[in-house]
């Protein structure tokens, strides 16, 4: 970790001077809910308040906890709080550890019971001077015991990027700081690209002190896990950075970027189907869990592209041979429809089944498979699934684990216990173009000759041939069909709605390639596939890469 003593908070220039300057009416008074001290007479706790603070309470706790976090004094704001001990090392920590001052926090109108608030400060260390601004919020509760109105402590109160556990900090770092660049040698930046900041961290700390670089001056997030990464927040005195080569590319980056942002909550991930080479990765909102790459959710029907590979590979289905898509189908105790009970005339092909995303088409060959346990084989020894993948970041690799009779058939149209992000869903449709799985990387295994994982075998070139012919249909006249219609060159897609307890709208999930670039999106609560998360796909297919 980054060189510089832990402060212990036990005295020195935070400690609350009695008799000293006062910051609210109740600076003296703690809560035992929180840690806080304080005791009460019975005639005072028989007048204990009760109910939300009221808007004077709100502004007078509110106003007192900011002008003593401004004044430094660590122990005055922390009794201000429903957390007193775990308040004050970390408002000491401003101070003592991150050298922060000249702090001015300018609140916003309350809304409720929460205060927003601006920080504008300064940041000096060794004669460097930098300033710091940033907007958080409070919300002020009333104590369990006290009936004072006092802020509820997160640490996010003192920045909003800041965790339990987590300390602010100033010094000379002990990683140097990396310049890392696209294929082609752009430079990738958390500014220009804001879903790779937690991936930037994660590669200074991984490959920092061996990217030939030097240690600069920075203040940053130490979070409270060693594994994870520190957040640099300002560099006061830039080192010389190491150069870390990335597989991504800054053109189809830059379209993910854009595409996610369309959505609340959305994710999208694109990769090279001949080499695994990870070419975008993007989610909205950006936080230090990477949905895309960590998530773990069902993934709808874009997992029949694995169901599909599984059945044509035991020769029960062929791409052109007729395939029954009833209203629904019964096996054991579990009934599944279609969206919306339609159904397919006598006589429909495997392929019609597969693009217009008929669920009972698979369902009705669970007998025929005869192996509960087959849909997990194919999804390890084809599609790499649950093996661990090296790709140069944290990764969850999804899973689909062995299961029997109802749970077994939710898992064939990608509900139940199947667990996937869009990393794992862009894998398994490159894996489809190709026929072989190539673990996706993010940074070249020539950085660290890392072992990459292998699947134990590949699909034969019929049933590779078949289902790109599938997945053509889909996005010429199938249920991909409209999202698709805009990318060029030789293109395939699979839809996917996946049903969420207590959610009354699907996630939409969607997955295609163009030549050899595949990607698959998500949109929570997006609805129909084609309609959220195809038009992300879209947009990062078209950038190419």
């Amino acid at each position: 970790m980054r060189s510089g003593a832990k402060v212990a908070v036990i005295g020195g220039a935070f400690v609350l001077v009695a008799g000293g300057i006062g910051y609210g009416a109740y600076s003296m008074l703690g809560d035992t809910d929180g840690g806080g001290g304080g005791t009460q007479s019975a005639s005072e706790s028989s007048k204990v308040k009760t109910g939300p603070p009221s808007a004077e309470e709100i502004a007078e706790t509110s106003k007192g906890f900011f002008d003593a976090w401004a004044a430094g004094d660590a122990s005055a704001a922390a009794l201000l709080t429903n957390n007193e001990s775990g308040a004050e090392p970390v408002l000491a920590s401003y101070g003592e550890d991150a050298h922060i001052g000249k702090v001015k926090i300018t609140p916003g109108p309350a809304t409720g019971t929460k205060v927003p608030y601006t920080v504008k400060a300064t940041i000096s260390y060794e004669g460097k001077s930098k300033p710091l601004s940033y907007a958080s919020e409070l919300t002020v509760v009333r104590g369990l015991t006290t009936g004072k109105a006092l802020v509820d402590w997160e640490p996010t109160v003192v920045h909003p990027q800041l965790t339990e556990g987590a300390t602010l900090k100033t010094g000379e770092s002990s990683t140097p700081a990396i310049e890392a660049v696209d294929r082609n040698g752009t430079v990738l930046t958390k500014e220009k690209y804001p879903s790779l900041g937690p991936i930037l961290d994660t590669l200074r700390k991984k490959y920092g002190e061996t990217s030939g670089g030097s240690a600069g001056i920075e203040t940053w997030i130490e979070p409270a896990d060693e594994s994870q990464p520190d957040v640099n927040l300002v560099t006061l005195t830039k080192g010389k950075p190491g150069k870390v080569q990335t597989t991504l590319d800054a053109g189809a980056q830059a379209a993910a970027e854009r595409a996610v942002k369309k959505f609340a909550q959305a994710s999208v991930v694109a990769v090279k189907p001949s080499t695994g080479a990870i070419r975008a990765v993007a989610n909205n909102p950006v936080t230090e869990f990477n949905v895309a790459l960590q998530g773990k959710q069902a993934p709808g029907s874009t997992l029949k592209i694995m169901t599909a590979a599984m059945l044509l590979e035991k020769g029960l289905v062929t791409a052109n041979g007729a395939a029954e898509c009833p209203p629904d189908v019964r096996y054991y105790t579990r009934t599944i429809e279609n969206l919306g009970r339609f159904s397919l005339p006598d006589g429909s092909t495997f392929t019609q089944s597969f693009a217009k995303s008929c669920n009972t088409a698979f369902i009705k060959l669970i007998d025929d498979v005869d192996d509960d346990s087959a849909l997990a084989k194919e999804a390890r020894e084809v599609f790499g699934i649950g093996l661990d993948w090296k790709t140069g970041v944290v990764t969850s690799d999804g899973s689909v684990p062995e299961e029997v009779q109802g749970e077994a058939a939710a898992q064939y149209i990608g509900q139940g216990t199947v667990q996937m992000n869009v990393l794992n869903m862009a894998s398994i449709t490159a894996t489809a173009r190709t026929g072989t799985f190539r673990q996706p990387i993010i940074v070249p295994q020539s950085l660290d000759n890392r072992e990459l994982a292998t699947a134990s075998r590949s699909l034969s070139p019929s049933v590779v041939q078949q289902l790109n012919t599938m997945m053509r249909a889909t996005a010429a006249w199938g249920t991909g069909a409209k999202a698709m219609g805009s990318v060029g060159g030789d293109k395939g897609a699979k839809t996917g709605s996946a049903e969420v307890d207590g959610q009354d709208t699907s996630n939409s999930w969607f997955t295609g390639f163009s030549n050899d670039l595949a990607a698959a999106a998500v949109v929570q609560t997006g609805g129909h596939g084609g309609d959220a998360a195809g038009p992300v796909v879209a947009e990062v297919l078209q950038a190419g890469g």
